[in-house]
């Protein structure tokens, strides 16, 4: 870091004051090597803000009169919201950086030498340990909550809302475990992967559409965000630069999701809406796959430009602060939301009697929006540091592979039994011991238990 800056940054402060998030962003921003490509932590910023802000718009919770609570969704009151989904629905963006990632360290891993495991440890130290303590916190709540008798429904319900973004992370570990394949299919074959990918998606819901093979379909989680994931290969290499190809991509994401919308019995909301029989996203269908091509080929039609910002300190600077509390702010944000309505609640239904999508419930909004953000940056603060692992020792022995591929596994299938079914079963202490259980063996398996301390 060029030394001006690093005495600018930190002249003002005593010396045994701890630096501001904001000061360790800067600092962090000046020292950045010009050879980063700072739009790939930009898309990823943006990404999980969207995913956030959307959430919260659309929850809708009210009191029933009664002295009880009600939860809906936008999208399961007003049709007319189910357009805007292909703006909020951001999964495609997540798994294109995610390829765009794992192609560059793999590839350095395979110049280096460094093999497989090390390389699958250095993915899963920052996925594994934050994932653990909102599913430890929610079982504490779950315990508790069955303790003084609240219903088992109830906390399914509220558990497996607020645990649903888990799904990413077990279908993210899986598509990570698989780079070393997928990678090499994109050296051999190049776009022809790519394709690939897509026609097995295609056949995936052919299946399922024409001759009712439903099971088959949860196939397509790894099929559409693996052909996703190629593209993040294509970006690496180069091969989507300029704005021509880029459009190019958009136009025919545009086309091919047009006449699915139109012509094929895909319905227009890009996420699941409660009631609905037929889901893009539950599982993934090959909507998904077009409405990545859309929204990547315009994103990547800009990123000349957007690099040319993120030269800018604050702007970089601030990219970076949300990307070094990304997967604490994804975690957590619907138990902030959750916790915040259920403290609305006890405080008498606080800005929760006004009717879902009124001019009244709307008006309210933005400080629902203020209110929860305070809740998130809470949860930020007390469990942020779970997403900095120490750096391993340099003679640290490497992790066997069976050791790591098999806790990963252990992990996801967690993961994903929480995120369809939530926490609560009737097994002692209302909880679902065997899909809670898995992960933190998996965890045990995958993570060596060396933390940041909490001054670092």
């Amino acid at each position: 870091m060029p030394q001006g800056w690093k005495r600018s940054l930190t002249s003002d402060m005593p010396s045994t004051q701890r630096p501001s998030a904001w000061q360790r962003a800067l600092e962090l921003s000046a020292a950045t090597p010009d050879s980063r490509n700072r739009y790939v932590d930009l898309l990823r910023a943006v990404s999980i803000l969207c995913v956030i802000y959307g959430h919260w718009i659309a929850a809708a919770a009210f009191a029933d009169g009664e002295g009880g609570l009600v939860t809906t969704h936008l999208l399961a009151l007003t049709p007319a919201s189910h357009p805007f989904t292909w703006i909020i629905q951001v999964m495609p963006v997540f798994f294109f950086v995610g390829g765009f990632s794992n192609g560059i360290t793999w590839d350095s891993a395979q110049r280096k030498g460094t093999g497989y495991s090390p390389w699958l440890e250095a993915r899963l130290r920052r996925l594994v340990i934050p994932v653990l303590i909102p599913l430890a916190a929610w079982m504490v709540m779950g315990a508790v909550a069955h303790g003084v008798g609240v219903t088992q429904p109830w906390i399914e319900q509220g558990s497996q809302k607020a645990l649903i973004p888990v799904w990413f992370l077990a279908v993210y570990v899986l598509i990570a475990m698989l780079v070393p394949i997928s990678h090499f299919l994109w050296k051999r074959f190049g776009w022809g992967s790519f394709f690939g990918m897509v026609a097995l998606a295609g056949l995936v819901d052919v299946a399922f559409f024409q001759f009712g093979v439903r099971g088959g379909a949860w196939v397509n989680y790894i099929f559409v965000w693996s052909a996703v994931h190629q593209l993040g290969y294509a970006w690496s290499a180069g091969k989507l630069e300029g704005s021509g190809k880029p459009l190019l991509l958009a136009g025919c994401g545009a086309a091919l999701l047009g006449v699915l919308i139109s012509l094929g019995p895909y319905p227009i909301s890009m996420v699941g809406v409660p009631g609905e029989e037929i889901s893009n996203s539950l599982p993934p269908k090959i909507t998904l796959l077009a409405l990545g091509c859309l929204q990547i080929g315009l994103l990547l039609s800009i990123q000349e430009p957007m690099k040319r910002c993120l030269k800018g300190l604050r702007f970089w600077a601030a990219t970076v602060l949300i990307n070094g509390m990304i997967m604490t702010l994804f975690l957590w944000h619907m138990t902030a939301m959750i916790l915040t309505v259920g403290v609305a609640h006890l405080l008498g239904d606080l800005g929760l009697t006004a009717e879902p999508n009124s001019a009244t419930w709307w008006a309210q909004k933005p400080i629902w929006l203020i209110a929860c953000t305070a809740s998130l940056l809470i949860a930020v603060a007390l469990f942020g540091r779970f997403e900095r692992p120490a750096p391993l020792p340099k003679n640290a022995p490497t992790l066997a592979s069976w050791r790591l591929i098999l806790g990963a596994l252990l992990v996801c299938f967690g993961l994903a039994a929480v995120a369809y079914g939530g926490i609560a079963a009737d097994l002692p202490l209302g909880l679902r011991w065997p899909s809670l259980i898995p992960p933190f063996i998996g965890a045990a398996l995958v993570r060596r238990w060396r933390m940041q301390p909490l001054t670092s």
